[in-house]
């Protein structure tokens, strides 16, 4: 029996256990995952997003992978925040498209009271055109969570990008447990979660069984994971390291999916360097989301009609609204 044969609803997930699942045979670690997947979601139906970056670069965050950073010379143009009135009429763009969720970036480190207030705004603005919303900010101060959820938030975004032993190796400006403190103060304020990490940035597969391990093991783990193919920026520390292998990362969705079995999984930033049959084989994995729209902050992003014709060959769905809540049974026609 694998070691994997215990609650996975409890959050208790070990790294040997997802380790013992990447060993798999490959086609056997498919048939686990999309077994999983069948049995916590409706088979063929995709959550719908869009990311719109409403503060760009300036970072004093020294990511190891990221273009907005200061400490890396990207060319990347700086941009103040966003007029509310940008992004309104993005989300209603977005929404005319067919997502269901909004989500709004701003490169900070943490974002100060005044900074939380025009965001506020935003939120609230984005809510009333009946989207689902969230914002990635960076670290939240003590009440900050509080006033997020008063404003309607859904979800907040805070990757642990990697594994702990790993982490050192891709920044050095934040810590771990800075990390985990602002999931916790977001779950406690009662906004959903949304957390994952990034493949490719140099990591063995050992370090990915343990941010899988790590997600996993959040009480309770994210409704929301998002799974990050590296995108390689010239300019940052990490844009020579080689890619990983496209079975490689197919098999880091579907341990994600046996280990949280009913997050909703997102394949996000790198789907630009991907092949249809390479997305195929994520959805078989347990990918039930994506990003769509035609830029993902700082990175390209599938054109939305390219995504329209893959789901289509695919004979994909869009998810209903509510489905995203763990566990609904509808399903909408896609692109009705």
């Amino acid at each position: 029996m694998l070691v994997t044969a215990i609650s996975r609803d409890s959050g208790a997930f070990s790294v040997a256990a997802a380790l013992e699942l990447f060993e798999l045979p490959f086609l056997d670690l498919l048939f686990r995952a999309q077994a999983v997947h069948r049995e916590h979601h409706p088979a063929s139906a995709v959550q719908l997003s869009t990311l719109l970056s409403i503060k760009t670069g300036a970072c004093s965050e020294d990511c190891a992978y990221c273009p907005q950073s200061r400490h890396h010379d990207t060319g990347l143009e700086e941009s103040r925040l966003a007029a509310l009135q940008t992004v309104v009429a993005a989300a209603k763009a977005a929404r005319d498209q067919g997502a269901q969720r909004f989500c709004m970036g701003a490169a900070w480190r943490s974002p100060t009271e005044r900074q939380l207030d025009d965001v506020i705004e935003m939120v609230s603005a984005v809510k009333a055109l009946g989207m689902e919303t969230c914002v990635t900010l960076g670290m939240l101060k003590q009440g900050q969570a509080a006033r997020l959820r008063e404003a309607g938030l859904d979800y907040y975004n805070h990757n642990l990008d990697t594994s702990p032993e790993f982490y050192g190796h891709i920044i050095t400006t934040r810590t771990y447990q800075d990390r985990l403190d602002t999931l916790e103060a977001v779950r406690e304020a009662g906004i959903k979660v949304c957390c994952g990490g990034i493949v490719g940035l140099g990591e063995s597969r050992r370090e990915r069984a343990g941010l899988i391990a790590q997600l996993a093991g959040l009480n309770p783990y994210p409704e929301s994971v998002p799974i990050n193919n590296l995108v390689r920026v010239a300019g940052t520390p990490l844009q020579d390291v080689p890619p990983v292998d496209e079975f490689e990362f197919v098999r880091t969705i579907a341990v994600a999916r046996i280990a949280m079995p009913r997050a909703v999984l997102r394949l996000s930033a790198g789907r630009t360097e991907m092949s249809d049959t390479l997305q195929a084989l994520c959805f078989m994995a347990g990918a039930n989301s994506i990003f769509y729209g035609d830029e993902l902050l700082t990175t390209a992003n599938p054109q939305q009609e390219k995504d329209k014709a893959l789901m289509a060959r695919l004979g994909l769905t869009v998810m209903a609204a509510a489905q995203a809540d763990i566990g609904q049974p509808d399903v909408e026609s896609a692109w009705a």
